[in-house]
């Protein structure tokens, strides 16, 4: 038998983690040639201008021409887009930000505790869970907000449809030291031990389960510690072993890039990236930023999400917007961001499958109640209906 290759490993330790191996991936350089949409290629990362990109995929073929060029971005390349005005309408991101801020200051009253995942606890301002809490307390500004075209174009992209969008808003104040670097979200929160249990295979599938995003909520210099990265760092299979390790931390601290974002910039990233929020050393600036953690239907989601809250909140808007005229493909990119788009788990006996191999799901029957402009009791009883089928 042939000896076993790197790539048809089974199990990963430790030992697998070497160095030099590493740096031979992470010391690529980025062509401007493998991303011909993009502006330019700064500190190894594609920086593209989103209004650029719009009228690229304002065709059926342009569109997939450029879902395909950021997947291969964030698989074959250095792992990580930056998206220069993603949120082109300042008064959107700011409405946002005066929710968040809200939040910040309802939660610090209430004396309520933060951690974090790769910071000291209190060190920064957190808001956990910030999708279904502004939906249900500031609808109108959600729905302006996860209007966004460019979320869904490499939401889309990376996981395909019925994506599942969840949110935490982080600000950074001044002062605030660096995070440590890490990867993420499924097995970057798991110990070594824990993460070594796993197979080589979920090690290569965990990150296209998730895509990891975060919008820039305010100016961030350099000075203000937005977000280092390494690129290419993706492509390590053994990365979720290696980034504690203290030579792989200092290699990261020697060679990782930090790009200055403008307010409205988006950054979407391969959770297997190598990364940590920076140290914001500026004086005045509380650097905020909505950290976007869209999962696969086929994935776990990091929170709980009450999305019949949200439905309910966001109903009467999206009616409201229906009748002002905006587009079929708004409504969408809403919904999407509001309701469950995956019909399972459920209880067949009481939810079967209805003209296919699946029941609707919530999406499909807020989709429907938007449709139909079904008054909003209608809406809350269906909801609960269809909760209580796909209860055991």
């Amino acid at each position: 038998m042939s000896p076993i290759t790197a790539r048809t490993r089974t199990w990963l330790t430790e030992a697998d983690c070497d160095l030099d191996v590493f740096r031979s991936l992470v010391e690529q350089r980025t062509d401007l040639a493998d991303h011909p949409s993009a502006e330019r290629i700064e500190q190894n990362v594609p920086l593209y201008d989103s209004a650029r990109l719009r009228a690229l995929a304002a065709t059926a073929e342009g569109r997939r021409d450029i879902q395909s060029e950021l997947v291969e971005a964030l698989i074959d390349g250095p792992g990580i887009v930056v998206l220069k005005g993603a949120f082109p309408d300042a008064a959107v991101v700011d409405r946002a930000s005066e929710a968040f801020r809200a939040l910040i200051e309802e939660e610090r009253a209430s004396g309520a505790g933060r951690g974090d995942h790769f910071a000291e606890p209190g060190a920064n301002d957190r808001v956990w869970n910030a999708l279904d809490k502004v939906a249900v307390r500031t609808p109108e500004a959600f729905a302006d907000y996860y209007a966004n075209d460019i979320l869904e174009l490499v939401s889309e992209a990376w996981l395909g449809p019925a994506y599942q969008v969840t949110s935490q808003v982080n600000v950074v104040n001044p002062g605030g030291a660096a995070q440590n670097v890490h990867r993420d979200y499924h097995l970057g929160f798991l110990s070594q031990e824990q993460a070594a249990a796993y197979p080589a295979h979920v090690h290569r599938l965990s990150p296209v389960l998730t895509l990891q995003g975060a919008v820039a909520h305010c100016d961030m210099p350099v000075e203000s510690g937005p977000t280092l990265y390494l690129p290419h760092s993706q492509k390590f299979e053994p990365g979720y072993l290696a980034w504690r390790l203290p030579q792989f931390v200092e290699y990261f601290d020697a060679n990782r890039v930090q790009l200055p974002l403008e307010k409205g910039d988006a950054v979407f990233f391969n959770p297997a990236l190598f990364h940590a929020a920076g140290h914001n050393r500026s004086t005045d600036i509380k650097r905020m930023a909505n950290l976007l953690q869209v999962s696969s239907a086929f994935g776990r989601a990091m929170e709980t999400v009450d999305r019949e809250a949200m439905a309910n909140a966001l109903f009467p808007v999206l009616l409201s917007r229906k009748a002002e005229g905006v587009s079929e493909d708004w409504l969408r990119r809403v919904i999407a961001a509001t309701a469950e788009g995956y019909p399972f788990p459920t209880n067949l006996d009481l939810d079967p499958p209805v003209e296919g191999l699946a029941p609707p799901s919530q999406a499909d029957t807020l989709r429907q109640a938007v449709a139909e402009e079904w008054n909003p009791e209608r809406l809350r009883h269906e909801l609960q209906a269809g909760a209580k089928r796909r209860q055991s």
